[in-house]
């Protein structure tokens, strides 16, 4: 048997890779953007292979694009991605729904619940970052509680891209609004009670409208 070796932990790419997942997820860079890696390569006072090895995750997180003697660059969704991933969670969120439902009730109405409560004074201030973590938070819960590893690692394979969409494009109109906030407190209210039907039609309805408003900000691009 040939012998095995392990490779030598990368603590210092992954720190780079979440300091950088987390700034396109909060909109320091748009979509699309450019990220030069000598830049960000200053900013961390880090070599440039660290941040190569950061840029290779991200890319397999859908995050980041790389084009070879081009550069690196923050995804733009097209039409079909957007419609891809509308149709993803409106399969998975319901289903994980009645898994959390079932498997930990209270730990997932309790994560919902705290996620609610950041979403009012990021509301008040018309902080999208804010809300768009307290958004995330809120989704992410149904998974963290469902039990089953499976779907929630499929889901984690979009998460970022949904975090980073919803950031940059739906949260600037909820903090103006008070739809979105309201159809979480309604979604709660169905998960508490375990009304799945009506869980299932409103959480289509409200990641339908979440993808018309990425489809409406494609156009304007």
């Amino acid at each position: 048997m040939r012998t095995l070796k392990l490779d030598a932990p990368k603590s210092l790419s992954q720190r780079v890779m979440q300091r950088l997942r987390q700034a396109i997820i909060d909109g320091e860079f748009a979509l699309g953007a450019a990220i030069s890696e000598e830049m960000v390569a200053n900013s961390f006072g880090v070599s440039r292979t660290p941040v190569r090895e950061a840029m290779g995750q991200l890319q397999a997180q859908g995050l980041v694009v790389i084009r070879p003697q081009v550069g690196s660059f923050v995804f733009t969704p097209s039409a079909e991605d957007i419609t891809a991933l509308c149709t993803f969670r409106i399969a998975l969120e319901p289903r994980a729904a009645e898994l959390a439902f079932h498997h930990d009730r209270a730990g997932a109405t309790a994560t919902m619940s705290e996620a609610i409560a950041a979403m009012e004074p990021a509301i008040a201030a018309r902080d999208n970052v804010a809300y768009g973590r307290a958004d995330a938070a809120f989704h992410e819960a149904l998974f963290a509680h469902c039990g089953n590893r499976y779907l929630a690692e499929s889901y984690q394979l979009a998460s970022s891209r949904v975090a980073a969409l919803r950031t940059n494009l739906t949260s600037p109109i909820d903090v103006r609004t008070r739809t979105s906030f309201d159809e979480h407190r309604k979604l709660l209210d169905l998960f508490a009670r375990g009304e799945f039907a009506a869980f299932a039609t409103l959480m289509t309805t409200h990641v339908t409208n979440s993808g018309v408003v990425y489809a409406k900000a494609l156009q304007v691009d």
